[in-house]
């Protein structure tokens, strides 16, 4: 359907992928996969035609539609939600209105054998075999059905879209993205700002509703239950895996043992003629063998190792002083924000060395919860921590309270205690902090590169209350997994918020459930929880049609 072919993109001289080529066929869910750097995003705004490659070319048909999410978007905020969804339908209104005013003009005009008027009727001819050929459809419930979907509810229709955080907006861009029914959705890291259920909703629209789909995530769950192919971006060049991402990481493997072997026998070759030039170098009955197998390894092309995987790096939290039998004690707790309640008379108790989950849709308060038990805001009720608590918390802007003026080892060095000190350019480097990297400056971090930092310095503080609010939105696939077992053996008390599933599976044993202004504390796993929440989702967009 879509080729790519031969692209090659360069940045300071420097080759960032070369000679890309494979093809996008009609139904295909691929995930493009690959360390942060390697290309992923600079290769799909190329396919989305919002990016030039210094070589190479995209062939597609004639009006074939691609539409494109990137990560960060720049929007307007001078409409309402609804308005701004229906814009997915603005070519389709503006056809209608071109035909309308074409056909007003055939009405009036007497022209009957001129050029101008023949070129009217050809217009008007391709406007409408174009026009009528698409399906007729009703605009209005295809937005408010798509808007549901992602978690907008009706009264939200009408307000103005200046009002919504970041990640609402990109939800409205997604919305306008699925109702245009593209050939191929491009998609950059759409999980990010959404919460579990329109995760779920968005997975059964891109399975069963969307055509070609390309998908960059670091959403495990995410990329397995949508994808049927993986396309690895690395060291300038693409392996295409007909598997889904689980399976990739298998063949992946199989390929690095692969390479290594044959690097292994290459090198003990190199090593055998480097050999027997070096003794022979200057015996004139060699002469000619000598020159042969220098000439001979100069033209050899070295075999590369793809990047070393640092998922093995193994972190556990430093000891900490045993806390009271119940860390957080909430009662009758109620929060509102003028007239708006955002939940009303809240009990909740976590005991010592539990493991409990926050979820609900995003604006039902779990964030405002953790800023309760902090004591960042004011509340109704009582809320608690409890003897002797070690808070270790992450909120959701932790990176903005890093100090600039520290470098990235300097960050970290300050809370090591102990042997891990040791080890702090290996966990770096877990968490994609290598070589140079280290003696930056907070100040010319990414606000990913610092979300990552923050997260390294939390690691190694000795508490044993543990809050993280969305952890992960920033972490690669290799560092989550790092901060995952981490969290798996930390035998304190830890309270989650995340919408990634795979991150949260096997976590927690419990879940609070923050839903219609309440708290409701459910005595099941995550998993347990997830599963049933996905079935009672997927009942509900059955019955939405």
């Amino acid at each position: 359907m879509i080729s790519v072919n031969g692209v090659a993109v360069e940045f300071s001289g420097e080759t960032l992928f070369s000679d890309v080529s494979f093809v996008i066929n009609e139904n295909d869910k691929i995930a493009l996969m690959g360390k942060n750097g390697a290309g992923k995003s600079t290769l799909m705004k190329i396919i989305a035609g919002v990016q030039s490659a210094n070589k190479g070319s995209i062939q597609r048909p004639k009006d074939t539609v691609i539409a494109y999410l990137p990560q960060h978007l720049l929007t307007e905020d001078d409409c309402t939600v609804f308005e701004e969804a229906s814009k997915a339908f603005g070519s389709i209104f503006e056809m209608k209105e071109e035909i309308d005013s074409l056909n007003k003009q055939l009405e009036t005009r007497t022209d009957y054998e001129s050029e101008d008027y023949m070129k009217i009727i050809e217009r008007v001819s391709e406007l409408g075999e174009k026009f009528y050929s698409i399906e007729e459809i009703n605009y209005d419930a295809e937005v408010e059905k798509t808007l549901l979907g992602l978690g907008f509810k009706r009264e939200d229709f009408t307000r103005q879209t200046s009002e919504f955080s970041g990640g609402w907006r990109m939800r409205i861009e997604l919305g306008k993205i699925l109702l245009q029914k593209p050939d191929l959705v491009l998609l950059d890291e759409p999980t990010n700002h959404i919460d579990i259920e329109s995760v779920i909703w968005l997975e059964d629209f891109l399975v069963n509703k969307a055509k070609a789909v390309i998908v960059i995530s670091h959403d495990k769950a995410f990329i397995d239950n949508v994808t049927n192919r993986t396309i690895e971006v690395t060291m300038g060049r693409i392996y295409d895996y007909k598997a889904n991402y689980s399976h990739y990481l298998q063949l992946r493997e199989e390929r690095r043992e692969h390479q290594l072997k044959a690097y292994n026998e290459q090198q003990k070759y190199i090593k055998d003629n480097m050999d027997f030039i070096e003794r022979f170098r200057g015996t004139y009955s060699k002469t000619n063998q000598v020159n042969s197998r220098e000439r001979m390894l100069e033209k050899l092309e070295i075999i590369e190792i793809d990047e070393v995987d640092t998922s093995a790096l193994r972190l556990r939290f430093p000891p900490s002083q045993r806390s009271g039998d119940y860390p957080v004690i909430a009662k009758d707790l109620s929060k509102n924000y003028g007239d708006h309640a955002v939940f009303k008379e809240a009990n909740m108790s976590i005991s010592r060395g539990e493991k409990v989950s926050f979820v609900g849709r995003n604006g039902e308060g779990k964030s405002t919860m953790i800023k309760a038990i902090m004591g960042e805001i004011d509340f109704e009720g009582s809320c608690e921590l409890g003897h002797n608590a070690k808070v270790g918390y992450f909120a959701q802007n932790q990176a903005s309270l890093l100090d600039d003026e520290l470098t990235v080892f300097q960050t970290v060095d300050q809370v090591a205690k102990g042997e891990i000190r040791k080890q702090i350019n290996s966990i770096l480097g877990g968490f994609m902090f290598r070589g140079d990297d280290v003696d930056k400056k907070v100040s010319f971090l990414s606000g990913g590169e610092k979300t990552r930092l923050a997260m390294v310095k939390l690691l190694l503080e000795p508490v044993n209350v543990l809050i993280l609010d969305e952890p992960t939105n920033h972490l690669d696939l290799k560092s989550k997994d790092v901060l995952k077992e981490a969290l798996k053996n930390f035998d304190g008390t830890l309270i989650l918020v995340s919408h990634d599933r795979d991150f949260l599976q096997g976590l927690s044993e419990k879940v609070f459930e923050f839903k219609d202004k309440r708290v409701i504390e459910h005595f099941e796993s995550i998993d347990a929880f997830l599963e049933r929440n996905r079935i009672e989702n997927l009942k509900q967009i059955d019955l939405m049609g």
